[in-house]
């Protein structure tokens, strides 16, 4: 029988992981994580002998029976698997037949290579005096700070303490038991309890000097100090994201909302670690014209941390449902334009992918085959794009909002606390359309092209018709330069000062869809709209990639500025690839990676060596 997950080297068909404890000592001198994990697990099948746990660069210190930690347990190692690290075959006490719960206990310690974990010096900090660490687990890095079943179908409860040294403070995705650490010696002891049921992927541990600030009756915004006045007032609407969300879909089920804001390395725009979302400190715009990112990772706490994909070849069920809510909730708070917009935005991310990995390349379809791929490898917008370019299709399809969203409400109802693969999406839109609508609706449902959505490469087989009103000024003044190419016109702060961030952002992407300008006319822009100088990082990025495109030589230092002060991959892997295409930028793009390697988490350095033909 085929594995659902081809991804884990757990038995996940024999046993299951119910709850995991963490009892672990953060070392920042020798910079590991020291301690154990206690896990409670059941058997699904007859006779069964073994626990096999995911792994990957983790010492074990010994393994025993949980009912009885003087009692150890026979274990051993498979060898190591470059991409999925190394199964731990553990033996248990005699052989258990199906719905038996049982207790293992792992004595463990982390390694300086576990790519889970980020250790940050005191000058890689913005208060510079503490050092840091975070982790980050999706999509298989789990198995690098645990012991566990690394697979987003296995979901589980957790539970931790966390031995920091002080002056510093623990965080986890889990509500904190003490406010108040336990203070043993130059210790602090912090609790933490996980009871609604998650995938690995989603366990999360920050440590470092940190303080917080309320922002609402069920959020707390964390960061360094020096940055908790401004994180506090760009993110003051988080409570709003939430009830809108609420609105479409269930009551929230997490207790707390917070947010943390990272260290510049974090790799990613958000990770909706429950209770607790990582962000990165490129949102702090300071106009709060990027914090709809917040309404991406709260969708989250619905599709993906509730109802969640079973392996991560069905990605899509977890972020091409969160596009989909996100950009229902930016409908709901800003009106339907803006969500046609960012609908628009995401086709352009999407054509962009797709040109990179290219036309027919298997990982651009839907539901692609994994089986021996790094997930991190097919990391792109496609599940993300193409996923809600499917979810928007079938709304328009089956009628509108409101045969779309009662069904959505259901869905999640139907799929809390559980995990899925697409097949069961499927089955559950057939049944519901039928219940509540009728042969009619599945008539409609048996129009749609399936295997094209979900198992052909390239771009959708339907093209979406979004509204125009706010891309129509964007798209005719990138017109205008495209036609003044030679002999620019007379451009003015005026032609945009009426444009949204978003907006600006989507002129740029057109002009990137033509020829490269001339450098006379990159000079025009630049002085017109004083592009260089932008803060706002998503406007920023697309200005330098506009002049990337024409070997546009003074945009080289801001660009190697630009990738030293933040690591996020949306940003760094095309900024990088941009520059080392360059034949004048090539070196540069070398030269800055190589100087700053320690700066990136390692999920990025290891993609940006091989996009710049470092390693192979």
């Amino acid at each position: 029988m085929t594995k659902i997950d081809p991804n884990t080297l757990a038995n996940i068909d024999d046993v299951t992981t119910e709850h995991l404890h963490l009892d672990l000592k953060v070392d920042f001198e020798k910079q590991r994580l020291i301690g154990s994990v206690l896990l409670t697990l059941k058997t699904l099948t007859e006779q069964v002998q073994e626990v096999v746990l995911d792994t990957n660069h983790l010492i074990i210190n010994g393994v025993y029976d949980g009912e009885d930690s003087e009692k150890s347990l026979q274990y051993k190692f498979d060898e190591e698997d470059s991409k999925f690290g190394r199964a731990l075959h553990i033996t248990l006490p005699g052989s258990l037949s199906a719905n038996q719960i049982v207790k293992v206990l792992v004595k463990y310690e982390t390694t300086k290579e576990c790519g889970a974990l980020q250790w940050l010096e005191p000058s890689q900090t913005v208060g510079k005096k503490h050092p840091y660490l975070f982790t980050q687990c999706e999509a298989i890095h789990a198995r690098s700070l645990v012991p566990c079943q690394d697979s987003p179908g296995v979901k589980i409860t957790y539970s931790a303490n966390i031995d920091t040294p002080a002056p510093l403070r623990a965080l986890m995705s889990a509500l904190r038991i003490n406010e108040e650490p336990e203070i043993v010696g130059d210790s602090r002891i912090y609790k933490f309890e996980q009871k609604t049921t998650m995938p690995s992927y989603l366990i999360a541990l920050v440590v470092g000097e940190l303080e917080g600030r309320e922002i609402g009756p069920r959020s707390t915004v964390w960061s360094e100090p020096a940055m908790i006045e401004k994180c506090a007032w760009e993110f003051v609407d988080t409570e709003e994201f939430i009830k809108t969300g609420e609105e479409l879909l269930t009551p929230y089920e997490w207790g707390r909302y917070d947010l943390l804001v990272l260290p510049a390395s974090f790799p990613y725009g958000g990770m909706e670690n429950p209770c607790l979302t990582f962000v990165t400190p490129t949102l702090l715009a300071g106009d709060r014209s990027l914090v709809d990112v917040v309404a991406h990772e709260i969708a989250h706490s619905w599709m993906g941390n509730l109802v969640t994909t079973k392996s991560w070849e069905n990605f899509w069920l977890n972020e091409g449902w969160t596009m989909f809510i996100e950009r229902k909730i930016i409908g709901r708070m800003h009106g339907e334009p803006t969500r046609q917009f960012s609908a628009q935005m995401g086709v352009k991310a999407l054509e962009a992918d797709i040109d990179f990995f290219g036309q027919k390349d298997p990982l651009t379809c839907l539901c692609p085959r994994l089986r021996g791929v790094d997930p991190d490898d097919a990391f792109s917008s496609v599940p993300y794009e193409k996923g809600f370019n499917l979810l928007y299709y079938l709304e328009q399809h089956l009628g509108g909002a409101s045969v779309f969203e009662p069904y959505m409400k259901a869905y999640v109802q139907h799929f809390a606390g559980k995990a899925l693969c697409t097949q069961e999406w499927k089955d559950f839109l057939y049944a519901y359309m039928e219940k509540t609508h009728g042969q009619e609706k599945v008539d409609l449902l048996n129009q749609v092209d399936w295997n094209g959505w979900l198992h052909t490469p390239g771009m959708p087989p339907v093209e979406n018709k979004f509204d125009q009103s706010l891309t129509h000024a964007c798209t005719h003044l990138a017109k205008k330069w495209d036609e003044h190419r030679e002999v620019p016109f007379e451009a003015s702060p005026k032609d945009i000062e009426n444009f949204t961030a978003d907006q600006k952002v989507f002129f740029l992407e057109k002009v990137l869809e033509t020829k490269p300008l001339p450098h006379n006319a990159i000079e025009a822009m630049d002085k017109a709209y004083t592009l260089t100088k932008v803060q706002n990082a998503e406007i920023r990025f697309k200005w330098q990639m506009v002049c990337l495109k024409t070997e546009y030589q003074p945009i080289y230092p801001e660009v190697a500025k630009f990738v030293v002060e933040q690591g996020r991959m949306k940003y760094t892997r095309p900024l990088y690839r941009a520059l080392y295409k360059c034949p004048s930028g090539s070196q540069l793009a070398r030269d800055t990676f190589i100087k700053n390697k320690s700066f990136y988490h390692p999920i990025c350095s290891r993609l940006v060596e091989k996009d710049l033909g470092l390693v192979n």
